[in-house]
């Protein structure tokens, strides 16, 4: 087994071999990550393929002395934010989201389907970083490193996120 320094070398001077090993080894890790931003196992699939397809195109550019999981975490945050940029199909929140029990379901559900609402209402770049953070409940710096921004970036969308959601909240009656 080469090391991977040398496979991330033969990667980043156009090695298809190469491209193929690192292909196997981090498909799993991007699908599920992509999987954590667009909720949706189908079109988690379609977005690995054009990740990888845009990991191929830009071999010149990785610098092999980093790391190839954490750049393909990257490529793969922004290729299933400019999904969520472009497309208006939006995704349901998970129905396993903890929360304070409300006693009738049919509350229950129109609340949810508001805190839906709201949720895909905010912009992309904000409601990536929530969902990894609140959904998902990724490290800040991991979400820092896959979005290309800093901790304190992070921090600060997760923010105004919450604050953009208690606002819409409000204005659709369900007071947070």
């Amino acid at each position: 087994m080469e090391q991977p320094s040398e496979l991330s070398e033969r990667f980043a001077h156009g090695d298809l071999d190469a491209f193929e090993t690192l292909f196997r080894q981090f498909q799993s890790e991007v699908y599920r990550w992509i999987v954590r931003i667009v909720r949706d196992h189908g079109l988690a699939e379609d977005l690995t393929i054009e990740t990888f397809w845009r990991i191929h195109r830009a071999h010149a550019r990785f610098d092999p002395e980093r790391s190839f999981g954490a750049w393909a975490r990257r490529i793969a945050t922004n290729t299933a934010l400019d999904h969520l940029k472009t497309s208006r199909r939006e995704v349901e929140l998970p129905e396993d989201l903890p929360g304070p029990a409300l006693g009738d379901p049919g509350v229950q559900r129109d609340v949810r389907e508001r805190v839906g609402q709201a949720f895909r209402q905010l912009p992309a770049k904000l409601r990536v970083a929530a969902t990894l953070a609140l959904i998902e409940e990724e490290p800040y710096q991991e979400i820092a490193d896959a979005l290309g921004i800093s901790v304190g970036a992070v921090k600060l969308r997760v923010f105004r996120a919450v604050r953009l959601l208690r606002k819409r909240l409000k204005q659709l009656g369900v007071e947070p």
